[in-house]
């Protein structure tokens, strides 16, 4: 029922309605509903203290109320779940943000994860004081009644929003991003929803965004309001920016539903517990408390049924917050918080209030002041008045100037300016206090506020370009209150983290400070620091690059460092480890959980599973874990169809194979059926790999030094090897660069010899049509070298033959496309050409004039082969069994024949050193008993 209160102020607003239009029209209607809306809020018995959030003026009624009525019950807008979470508050210091994260999903798209909730809480806003006054205060109750943490994402539309922008034109500031990808919860979300109305605002408030626009307009004219003024205020403001929302439909129909959710679950609490709504205090952004709803009162409609949470199982905690993240993540202009954060620490010493904080909250001394008790008054014990109509009316008081306050702000300014490269004098502060007055006045106040400062202090210092890393605005924010950063106390941190931090304890740094710290560990002097570098490996895989990162030191199979040096900054993102903890109670199980889903989620591979052995064997040292997940990748290799992954697969299976051939007496089980299985199965792709366009050269190579490096191996453990020579001979290849990969595995097969693999490349350089795909045969070359190394000088041959044969008019065009074709694809294997050509080619320029070439038909003459009087046991057992050196010769391409082996034709220099020094000789035979 709608009481008389404001009977005069809507027949004010009727009339105004009446006179600028011409006639009855939704003007009026808005502006009569407006009014009913404050008296709809202010009539209902359970007293709603409409807020918003980061408000000084807010946070200034909100200890008032609570000293004045001091409830028994508090109803808090913010999620239920979060209940436990408040009371680790006092160990933290603020800002911080309630946190509620869940990784594995059920019953939310799997894209979403891992899903992330928020709230930040600040010591400038009403939440903390309610939550202060209700944890401190025997015999008071917290309840929260927002929906949970699971209903948020349950709302949420199934594309994803992102959050709103932050102002035009406002650069991102450092530790912006504390808050990661979450989503932010906070309470008092009160900005326009209707773009044409917010910019009316800002243009006719001469102001540039909207924080400037409610500190102006709202937060200075309720600084020092009475209780009825502010909340009359306040609901007023909430149903304006309701009402004037035509493009946010689907947001107001999101914040209809947490209304009826929060009034049934107070009517319920109010119901279980028996307390009488005189005692409570509902406290809700000033949007909520002008609620349309038939939910709406103690005395609404009961109709509304909660729905049931999904199965997905969410994790709490608190993490770090700043001023600039909460900015960011709600779309507030740059400095806004901590310029409301100064503004409420100016207000306490000006009028004296005494505020709630928790006891035992980090960085706060305990308050020496205490509040004079008040006597309890009941808002039902007096009559409510119209305190809207004066307001409205009521002139804007003109704050009179503060010359100290200003000028100290301008000498201030020009000394953070100094220190961060910016040649500013006295002249600047000066200029500055001037120009902050005339901005003030030219926007219609006396008295400059922050912004204006700002402004004047950009305008008057800020020259062409910024010398030092920040600007003159951001320098004006530190400077009046700065970016403070919060910090969540060791008792308030999940198992995980008070785990890492104890484990760390050696290394003697401060993990909780925010900044870079360097840890030197010399691991042979105290093998104590050697768990601590095996933790600080794990927490680089785990956490991002910036956490710990190792300046000296490595790790890898095979080899462990006697000293590592650290960078460490786990302070800095103490928010990433704190989410490690909602996984597991020790960082060595959550690395093993995340190898584990990795290996057998939907996008595994072969590559994959290797890379996660390799990976607990260098973290974990677990070889049980190493062969379950070797297992897996046997599994993975042979339900593969494409081979885009061989050349991972070949790099770690010979890494862990020359592992534990140095490491284990015998390899593990499941390695060697990895070899059999990727021997079977490489033979079985190779064909259609080498004339699928869509596998490259590089995985075709891969496939071939799997089957070469791991051939004798495969062999011995029953593997055939005509499987091998049936896969090529059923390759055709019609593409340049894999025709030379064939042609190397012909030759590292026997089946071609070097000279005809040098006959085809000269056949290839005397056909025209071929010369412009020569770049491609040899690109195939090089990738050669990864199955068979031994043909690096034939490479080096085949690109020397072709810059010396080809004239100009032809070495030219394709010259580029040689040399992006072997950056491309032969990356991996220049090193090895250039170490190849240094041995081929002479060192200096006069060797060169002289030099030939060891493939020119000059330098390859027809030499005999034989013993050249060499005698002993190695020579006559050539000389009896020729066959074996004549096969070898033939392959070579040499030809000659046997001389005959003499017994007095040792000659060479071994043979003369004994001639020249016989006593040697003789003595050994005497000591050996050889005559």
């Amino acid at each position: 029922m709608i009481t008389p209160t404001f009977g005069a102020l809507r027949s004010q607003l009727l009339d105004a309605a009446a006179a600028l239009a011409d006639g009855p029209d939704a003007l009026a209607g808005i502006l009569s509903g407006i009014v009913d809306d404050v008296d709809r809020a202010l009539a209902e018995p359970l007293e709603i203290f409409p807020v918003c959030h980061h408000s000084p003026a807010s946070a200034m009624a909100m200890a008032r109320r609570l000293r004045d009525k001091q409830p028994k019950v508090i109803y808090l807008e913010l999620c239920e779940d979060m209940t436990p979470l408040l009371t680790e508050l006092r160990n933290c210091r603020l800002p911080v943000a309630v946190q509620a994260f869940a990784s594995e999903l059920d019953g939310f798209p799997q894209d979403w994860a891992p899903l992330s909730v928020v709230a930040p809480i600040t010591e400038a806003s009403a939440e903390y004081q309610a939550i202060a006054y209700a944890l401190d205060t025997p015999g008071v109750e917290l309840v929260l009644v927002d929906r949970s943490t699971d209903h948020v994402f349950q709302w949420q539309p199934r594309k994803d929003e992102a959050a709103e922008p932050a102002e035009p034109g406002v650069e991102p500031v450092e530790d912006a991003d504390l808050h990661g990808d979450a989503v932010g919860v906070e309470i008092g979300d009160l900005r326009p929803r209707f773009a044409e109305l917010e910019q009316h605002l800002l243009h006719h408030g001469k102001v540039r965004h909207w924080s400037e626009w409610w500190d102006q307009y709202v937060e200075q004219p309720l600084g020092d309001a009475d209780y009825d003024t502010y909340r009359q205020v306040m609901v007023l403001i909430g149903s304006l920016f309701r009402r004037l929302a035509p493009g946010a439909r689907d947001r107001v129909t999101s914040d209809e539903e947490r209304e009826r959710y929060m009034w049934t679950r107070m009517r319920r609490h109010l119901a279980a517990s028996g307390v009488s709504a005189a005692d409570t205090l509902y406290v809700c952004g000033a949007f909520h408390a002008a609620s349309h709803v038939d939910e709406f009162g103690l005395h609404g409609a009961d109709t509304y049924e909660i729905s049931p949470r999904t199965a997905t199982k969410w994790h709490y905690g608190l993490i770090p917050s700043s001023h600039s993240s909460i900015e960011a993540q709600f779309g507030l202009a740059s400095g806004s918080v901590s310029i409301a954060a100064a503004v409420f620490a100016k207000s306490l010493t000006r009028t004296g209030v005494v505020p709630y904080r928790l006891e035992g909250q980090q960085g706060r001394a305990s308050a020496k002041k205490k509040a004079k008790p008040v006597p309890p008054v009941s808002p039902q014990s007096q009559q409510v008045a119209d305190r809207l109509s004066g307001f409205l009316a009521r002139p804007p008081v003109l704050d009179t100037l503060d010359e100290d306050e200003l000028l100290g702000w301008s000498v201030e300014i020009v000394r953070l300016a100094r220190r961060n490269g910016y040649l500013a004098s006295t002249a600047d502060a000066i200029a500055v206090f001037e120009t902050s007055i005339l901005l003030a006045g030219m926007r219609g106040r006396a008295r400059p506020t922050p912004y204006d400062f700002q402004d004047a202090a950009v305008t008057c210092i800020e020259k062409e370009s910024v010398p030092g890393r920040r600007d003159v605005r951001r320098l004006c924010e530190i400077m009046l209150g700065g970016d403070r950063i919060g910090q969540v106390g060791y008792e308030s941190l999940p198992p995980l983290a008070r785990d890492v931090h104890d484990r760390l304890a050696p290394l003697g740094l401060k993990l909780e400070q925010r900044g870079v710290q360097r840890a030197l560990l010399d691991i042979a002097g105290d093998p104590v620091l050697g768990r601590c570098s095996d933790l600080l490996w794990i927490l680089r895989h785990l956490l991002p690059k910036g956490a710990a990162r190792p300046i000296m030191g490595e790790r890898r199979l095979g080899h462990r460092a006697i000293q590592e040096s650290w960078d460490l900054a786990l302070g800095t993102h103490s928010r990433e480890l704190i989410e490690l903890g909602y996984e597991g109670i020790t960082v060595e199980q959550v690395l093993e959980q995340r190898l584990r889903r990795a290996v057998w989620g939907p996008q595994a591979t072969a590559a994959v599973a290797l890379g996660a052995v390799e990976d607990a064997t260098l973290y974990l040292r677990s070889r049980r874990f190493a062969d379950e997940l070797g297992a897996r990748a046997v599994d993975l290799l042979a339900a593969e169809r494409t081979v885009d992954d061989a050349p991972d697969v070949l790099r770690r299976a010979r890494r862990l194979l020359a592992h534990y051939r140095a490491t284990e007496p015998v390899l593990p089980a499941w390695l060697e059926a990895f070899v059999k299985a990727g021997y079977a199965h490489y033979c079985t792709l190779l064909p259609n790999a080498f004339v699928e366009e869509e596998t490259g050269t590089r995985q075709v190579a891969a496939m071939l030094g799997f089957l070469f490096s791991m051939e004798s191996l495969a062999l011995s453990l029953g593997c055939d090897r005509a499987q091998l020579e049936l896969a090529m001979a059923q390759s055709h290849p019609t593409t340049p660069g894999k025709t030379a990969l064939l042609w190397a595995a012909q030759h590292q097969l026997g089946v071609l010899s070097r000279g005809e693999l040098r006959e085809r490349c000269t056949s290839l350089l005397d056909n025209p049509l071929v010369l412009p795909a020569y770049p491609q045969y040899l690109s195939g070359f090089v990738q050669a070298l990864e199955p068979v190394p031994a043909l690096a000088g034939f490479v080096v041959e085949a690109i020397s033959q072709a810059f010396g044969r080809l004239p100009d008019a032809v070495l030219l065009p394709w010259l580029p496309t040689l040399i992006t074709t072997l950056r491309k694809e032969g990356g991996d294997h220049v090193g090895l050409l250039v170490r190849e050509a240094g041995r081929v080619f002479p060192g200096d320029l006069p060797a060169l004039d002289a030099w030939t070439p060891p493939w020119s038909a000059a330098a390859v003459e027809p030499a005999t082969i034989g013993v050249h009087g060499q005698s002993g046991p190695v020579a006559a057992l050539l000389a009896a069994h020729p066959a074996p050196t004549d096969a070898l010769a033939a392959l070579l391409g040499c030809d000659g024949a046997w001389e005959p082996m003499t017994a007095d034709s040792a000659t060479g220099p071994v043979h003369e050193l004994l001639a020249r020094y016989p006593e040697t000789a003789a003595a050994l035979a005497m000591a050996t008993g050889v005559g």
